[in-house]
């Protein structure tokens, strides 16, 4: 396969919009979610995120990147002043509503009015979780990291609750987010389904690896 070039110079030679398509797709395929909170007036709050990763499993650590303020952002605000939040997968009968979340609507609005999509309170989490997902985390803030380099912040938080459908864990714990339709996204608007390859066993030196997919 040939491929096209591109140095640091050039980069800098790029629109601001060329810029944020290319460096966006280039980080690969990522976690797509919807953040569901709520203010202290009682107002919900819908908002996508494609910048959703692991921290750790011992505390169930999730994190959040959001992007420099102003504008002022809604959920982090919210999750700031609440202590709770959820993070809801995006699945393929609900990514151009999910998609339309991105867009800046005042706070006094809901972004689960406007798309559609409904808001589920249960088992008393204080924030919206959205019904039409499959796999629901309810997620307890616990810190925030401002870094300098872009002035972008990084939200902590724990999973304190935990859905998802029945028939999607294996014996091991393991979550098969395929079979609840969970999709992926890359750059900031393009959403694609998945199709696993195979599911393998721990490396370890001097040992073949296996497939385990059947656990």
């Amino acid at each position: 396969m040939t491929k096209t070039f591109i140095n640091s110079q050039e980069i800098k030679t790029l629109s601001k919009q060329e810029k944020t398509h290319l460096i966006n797709s280039l980080g690969g395929f990522k976690s797509v979610g919807l953040i569901g909170t709520k203010s202290l007036k009682g107002n919900a709050n819908l908002a996508v995120f494609s910048s959703i990763f692991h921290i750790g499993a011992h505390p169930p650590l999730i994190a959040l990147i959001f992007r420099p303020s102003p504008p002022d952002r809604d959920t982090l605000i919210n999750i700031i002043e609440t202590g709770f939040y959820t993070i809801n997968h995006v699945n393929e009968t609900i990514f151009k509503q999910a998609h339309q979340t991105s867009a800046r609507y005042n706070p006094s609005v809901s972004e689960f009015e406007v798309t559609g999509l409904t808001p589920e309170y249960k088992n008393n989490f204080e924030a919206p979780f959205v019904q039409e997902s499959n796999i629901q985390l309810g997620i307890e803030f616990k810190e925030k990291i401002d870094i300098t380099i872009n002035s972008t912040q990084m939200v902590i938080g724990e999973i304190v609750q935990i859905y998802f459908p029945q028939g999607c864990q294996s014996t091991d714990g393991f979550i098969d987010i395929e079979k609840a339709n969970t999709i992926t996204c890359s750059g900031l608007d393009s959403y694609h389904k998945t199709i696993k390859l195979d599911r393998l066993s721990y490396a370890k030196p001097n040992l073949a690896i296996t497939s385990i997919a059947s656990i």
